[in-house]
């Protein structure tokens, strides 16, 4: 069975609750997955008309009441231009006012969710802005990439929208570039007007469903094949295809065979289970333990049932270096963000370090959410940061009650 470059979405039953579940698989391994009730608003990416209930000077910051009665932190810092509503004079944000906002952060642990009145809206080449309306290109684009789509983006400069060019634009054509922009441009000319007609605290856009935005955030040369086994999922993801990214939707296939079903052919629930575990098991028999935190995630490595047969030299760099992979790919499996901080086995040559740390940021290349690796610290641990966007895995699983032995396909 051909796993590499698959996308899968199913839904899952447990007891009297639905789930569905999302799962990306390249070399035969899930690298990406997500979990979510249907019932549940989902907030991110989501605009609205907020109302102002109070500003806190002393953190420069805002709280904005939105839909449901939901309060929303609000950066001063940013200095962004409000989009009010009604007519007001002077810029200075005040309790009461109106504006247009867009969801940009979720809830995490404790804190609130964030919003922001830079509304984004995110293609699969390019995203456009409402905030700073200038070209903005991929840091992971090759330098003639960069030269040759900022000849084609610069005209879509007129001083209405920013433009910010995504990596997947690599090697695509001008003409899909083009319709992109005019696409993302209709839909945000559509929701400006919008809100100035709808009431306080409305929805004004709807960001597609998790999974659809999943697929939105692939590499485009890694997709092949997108696969639901329910009716209703297929019928979404053909809709947002046709509209968001055409030239996929013959990537789109309804699994239909009843045994096995596409649960157990891909062995989602059984992924989900080991994403959710603090042990991580290597094939050298060495393991991870990962451990998010208040503060931070911290990842341990150990040589395990390693039998410390060779050189021990060798035998770490060897384990460190297939710690480093697993390690990248966690961080995207169970979306761990904000601070991380790995403990190798030590190893006290330079030139193993280098080859250690060499081959983690590249690892981290291949992930689509911005991640930096900052630095081994004189005390030989390593520093990564992981933009926050959505809640982690963990996170998701909590929030919907998750009891994976109970898990039963809906099909």
């Amino acid at each position: 069975m051909e796993q590499n470059g698959t996308f899968i979405i199913t839904r899952q039953r447990q007891e009297e609750q639905e789930l569905i579940v999302s799962a990306y698989y390249e070399d035969g391994k899930a690298v990406e997955l997500s979990c979510f009730c249907p019932e549940e608003t989902e907030l991110l990416g989501s605009i609205y008309i907020g109302k102002v209930k109070n500003i806190v000077k002393n953190i420069e910051a805002a709280f904005i009441e939105i839909e449901g009665g939901i309060l929303c932190y609000y950066s001063l810092r940013e200095q962004e231009e409000p989009l009010y509503i009604k007519e007001k004079t002077g810029s200075r944000l005040s309790p009461g006012d109106e504006l247009l906002v867009q969801v940009n952060r979720e809830a995490v642990k404790t804190k609130a969710p964030a919003v922001t009145c830079n509304l984004n809206f995110p293609g699969k080449y390019l995203v456009l802005t409402t905030g700073e309306k200038k070209l903005g290109l991929s840091s992971k684009l090759s330098k003639e990439e960069k030269e040759r789509l900022r000849a084609i983006a610069e005209p879509f400069l007129t001083g209405e929208f920013g433009v910010i060019v995504r990596t997947n634009a690599a090697q695509a054509p001008e003409e899909l570039l083009r319709e992109e922009f005019e696409r993302l441009s209709s839909i945000c000319r559509k929701v400006l007007t919008a809100g100035k007609h709808q009431s306080c605290f409305s929805r004004v856009y709807r960001e597609p469903p998790a999974y659809a935005a999943g697929i939105r955030s692939l590499k485009k040369e890694s997709l092949s094949r997108i696969i639901t086994d329910d009716l209703e999922i297929y019928e979404t993801l053909s809709e947002y295809l046709l509209t968001y990214q055409p030239e996929d939707r013959g990537k789109l296939r309804f699994y239909t065979e009843e045994s096995p079903d596409l649960n157990r052919l891909y062995k989602v629930a059984s992924s989900l289970k080991a994403a959710l575990q603090e042990r991580v098991w290597l094939k050298s028999g060495a393991y991870l333990i990962i451990q998010p935190t208040e503060a931070l995630t911290v990842i341990d490595v150990n040589t395990g049932k390693y039998d410390g047969r060779g050189k021990s030299r060798e035998t770490f760099l060897r384990i460190n270096l297939e710690a480093a992979r697993e390690t990248a790919r966690q961080l995207r499996l169970r979306n761990l963000s904000g601070i991380i901080v790995v403990d190798f086995i030590d190893m006290e040559e330079e030139a193993d370090k280098k080859a250690l740390m060499e081959l983690l940021e590249q690892e981290l290349l291949k992930d689509p959410v911005k991640t930096v690796l900052v630095d081994m610290t004189p005390l030989g641990l390593v520093e990564i940061t992981r933009k926050k966007v959505r809640k982690t895995l963990k996170e998701q699983a909590k929030a919907g009650k998750i009891m994976l032995d109970n898990f039963k396909p809906t099909c």
